[in-house]
C-alpha cells in the first residue's frame, strides 16, 4: 500500500517525469475476494505461511531460534504471534507498505527462498478480504539493537507507523492482529479459526496452536511406525475417511524422494467415470496447497484419490493449484510409475486382492493397458471381457480360439453372440470403452495370436447351407423378400442354424452401415450433393437378413399363397430381427414395422370373417 503522493499529471507534454500508480484498495481486495481466491479462508493460511516463512529466515541465520507460532481467537478479533525473523522499521516501508513486494527478496535471504511457502508477495493483503484493520507488531531477530515497530493499516488504503518501547515486544518475532470486517465475524471466530489451522497447518514442521490446542500431527499419517501392516492400513482408512468421506478399497504409498513427493493414494471403494475430474489433497512443505488438484495424476489413474506433501512443486499465483511445467509433469509421472508398480505387485503376488479391485475399477486398468505392452502383458490373465464364453480374460479366451473374432459394438455382439455360439464362433464384446482397443493389441503381446474383426461374410459363412433341392422349394417366396427389402439396401439369404427359434438374423457391418448412412444423406441433399454421393454408391456392402431354414415358421412362411401376404411376412421378419439385434430404427424401418402389423392384423381379420 504505497503512501507515495502522486505527481502531478498537469506537467507540461516535453515533461518525462515519472509518475507513480494510485491504488483502489478496497477494488483490489474485491478482486483477490471475488477473482482470486476461491474462498475468504485463505486469509489464515496467508497468516501461517508468513509466519512460518518469517521462522525459516530466522533459523537460516540462528539455527537453534525458536518455531513455535501461536493464535487466539475472540470477539471477532485474531492475533497470530510468531517467533520469526521480524521486521525493522525500514522494513516495514518496504514490504508490508507496498503491493506485491516480497519479504523473501530481502537482502541475505536469498539462499533461503526456496524454503519458503510463499513466492508471490501479496502477503497481508489477503486479510483485508475478512478484516477491516490490520496491526503488525514485529521485532527484527536481525538488528537486536532495533526496537519494536508498530505498523496499523484500514482497507481504505492508509497506514501508520510507530515505533513502540522494548515492552510492547521483548522478543524477536512479529504479531498481527485482525478486527473483521461487518458481515465477516464468523470467519475469526475461534471454532473457524482451529478448525482453519488444522487444515491448512497440520503438516507443518513448527508447532502451531489455536488457544493452546495444537494444530501440527507431524509425523504425517503415511510416515508414522505402525506395529504392523494391519494397523497401517487401519490407521491410513481412518485418515482416508476424514480427509475424502470413504473407506479405501487399498493404499498406496507415494514415497517418490527423486521427486519431492511423499504421500499416500486411496484406492476408490466403487467404481467412477474415468470422465470424473479426480480431486487431490496436495501439501507444499507442509502447508495445505489445495484439495481439488486435478492435473497431479495421469488421466487413466481416475480410480484413486491423493494426498501428499511435496517441496517440488510450483504453486500458481493464489496458491490454490498447481502450475502446468515440466516438475509437475515429471511428477505425474513418477506418481504413475507408483500406481503401475503398485498393479504389478498384486498381479505378481496377491491374486485375490487384484481380483477384488478389477471387479470394480477394470476400466481404469484397462485405459493404462491400452498405451501400455508391459502392463498389458502383466495384466493379460486378469482383465475381464463379456465373451461369448462368458466372462474371460483375453489369455483364456485365445487359448480357447484359434482366432479371436470381435465386435466393435454391444450391439452387434449382442445380435450375433448365441448365432457365433451355437456354430462355434468365438467372440470378444468390444463395445465397451477400451476393448477393441485391447484386443487388437493383443498380438503384440501373445505372437502368434490371431485377431479378426467379426463381420456378416464369416458369420454368414459359418451357418450350414441349405439343400438345393430345399432353397429351390421356397424360390418364389426368397424372390419375393429380395424385392420386398432391396429399397432397405437389405438383402435376403437362406441358411440352417441353431437356435431354431430364432427365425431370421440381421447381419450387417460397419461398411453396410455406412452405405446406410450415405443413402440417407443422399435422400435428403440438394441435387449436387446427391449426385456426389450417389457416385460413392457402387459395391457398398449391404445388410442382409438371414432366414433359419430349421425354423418352422420359415418353412410355413415359405408356402404362403400370394406375393403381398409374403412380403408383409418378410417385412414383419425383418422387424422382429431389427428388435432382436436392438438396433435403431431408422424412419423407414419404423414406418415398414407400422405398416407390416396393420396388415397382418387385417389379414388376420379377414381370415375370421372367412370362416
Amino acid at each position: 500500500m504505497d503512501s507515495q503522493t502522486p505527481q502531478s499529471s498537469q506537467s507540461s507534454p516535453a515533461s518525462s517525469a515519472p509518475h507513480t500508480f494510485q491504488v483502489d484498495l478496497r477494488g483490489l481486495v474485491d478482486l483477490l475476494s471475488h477473482h482470486l481466491y476461491s474462498s475468504p479462508k485463505v486469509y489464515l493460511r496467508e497468516l501461517l505461511q508468513n509466519a512460518v516463512d518469517a521462522i525459516t529466515a530466522r533459523r537460516a541465520e540462528q539455527p537453534g531460534a525458536p518455531a513455535r507460532v501461536r493464535l487466539s481467537a475472540e470477539g471477532g478479533t485474531l492475533r497470530v504471534e510468531d517467533s520469526g525473523v521480524g521486521l525493522t522499521e525500514s522494513d516495514v516501508h518496504t514490504l508490508l507498505a507496498t503491493i506485491g513486494r516480497s519479504s523473501k527478496r530481502a537482502d541475505g535471504l536469498q539462499e533461503a527462498r526456496s524454503d519458503f511457502l510463499g513466492q508471490f508477495g501479496i502477503g497481508l493483503l489477503a486479510c483485508f478480504v475478512v478484516a477491516e484493520r490490520i496491526r503488525v507488531v514485529s521485532r527484527s531477530a536481525r538488528t537486536p539493537d532495533a526496537r519494536p515497530v508498530e505498523w496499523t493499516a484500514s482497507d481504505d488504503g492508509s497506514y501508520t507507523v510507530r515505533t513502540l518501547s522494548d515492552e510492547a515486544r521483548p522478543e524477536p518475532g512479529t504479531t498481527v492482529h485482525l478486527v473483521a470486517r461487518a458481515g465477516a465475524g464468523e470467519w475469526l471466530s475461534r471454532e473457524r479459526v482451529l478448525a482453519l489451522a488444522r487444515d491448512f497447518g497440520a503438516l507443518l514442521p513448527y508447532d502451531v496452536r489455536v488457544d493452546g490446542e495444537p494444530v501440527t500431527d507431524l509425523p504425517a499419517p503415511w510416515d508414522r511406525p505402525y506395529p504392523s501392516p494391519a494397523a497401517r492400513r487401519a490407521a491410513l482408512a481412518r485418515h482416508c475417511h476424514e480427509q475424502f468421506g470413504f473407506t479405501p478399497l487399498d493404499t498406496i504409498g507415494l514415497d517418490v524422494p527423486l521427486a519431492g513427493v511423499r504421500g499416500v493414494a486411496y484406492v476408490l471403494p466403487s467404481a467412477v467415470s474415468p470422465a470424473q475430474r479426480a480431486r487431490h489433497r496436495v501439501h507444499l512443505k507442509g502447508m495445505l496447497l489445495t484439495e481439488r488438484a486435478e492435473q497431479l495424476l495421469p488421466d487413466w489413474a481416475f480410480f484413486v484419490r491423493c494426498v501428499l506433501d511435496t517441496d517440488s512443486l510450483r504453486p500458481t499465483a493464489s496458491r490454490e493449484a498447481l502450475y502446468e511445467d515440466g516438475t509437475l509433469a515429471a511428477v505425474r509421472e513418477a506418481l504413475g510409475e507408483r500406481i503401475r508398480a503398485w498393479l504389478a505387485g498384486l498381479a505378481a503376488g496377491d491374486p485375490q486382492r487384484l481380483t477384488a479391485f478389477l471387479s470394480v475399477h477394470h476400466l481404469g486398468v484397462k485405459s493404462l493397458a491400452r498405451h501400455d505392452p508391459e502392463m498389458l502383458a502383466t495384466m493379460l490373465p486378469w482383465l475381464p471381457f463379456e465373451t461369448t464364453d462368458g466372462q474371460l480374460s483375453l489369455e483364456e479366451f485365445a487359448r480357447r480360439h484359434p482366432v479371436v473374432h470381435y465386435t466393435r459394438t454391444v450391439e452387434e455382439f449382442r445380435q450375433v453372440a448365441p448365432i457365433a455360439s451355437a456354430q462355434g464362433i468365438g467372440v470378444v464384446n468390444g463395445g465397451y470403452t477400451y476393448d477393441s482397443d485391447l484386443v487388437e493389441a493383443l498380438p503384440s503381446v501373445r505372437p502368434g495370436t490371431a485377431v479378426a474383426e467379426l463381420d456378416a461374410d464369416t458369420v454368414t459363412a459359418h451357418l450350414d447351407p441349405v439343400e438345393p433341392a430345399a432353397e429351390l422349394a421356397l424360390a418364389d417366396f426368397l424372390a419375393t423378400a429380395r424385392a420386398t427389402l432391396d429399397p432397405l439396401g437389405c438383402d435376403v439369404v437362406l441358411r440352417a442354424f441353431h437356435p431354431a427359434s430364432v427365425p431370421a438374423l440381421h447381419l450387417d457391418d460397419r461398411g453396410a452401415r455406412h452405405e446406410q448412412a450415405r443413402a440417407r444423406a443422399e435422400e435428403e441433399a440438394d441435387a449436387l450433393w446427391a449426385g456426389i454421393l450417389g457416385s460413392l454408391r457402387g459395391g457398398a456392402p449391404r445388410a442382409r437378413l438371414v432366414l433359419n431354414h430349421l425354423n418352422p415358421l420359415i418353412r410355413r412362411i415359405g408356402s404362403l399363397p400370394g406375393r403381398e401376404l409374403a412380403g408383409t411376412a418378410t417385412e414383419s421378419l425383418y422387424g422382429q430381427a431389427l428388435l432382436r439385434a436392438q438396433r435403431p430404427l431408422r424412419p423407414a424401418d419404423s414406418a415398414l414395422l407400422n405398416r407390416a402389423f396393420l396388415d397382418l392384423l387385417e389379414w388376420a381379420t379377414h381370415r375370421e370373417d372367412d370362416h
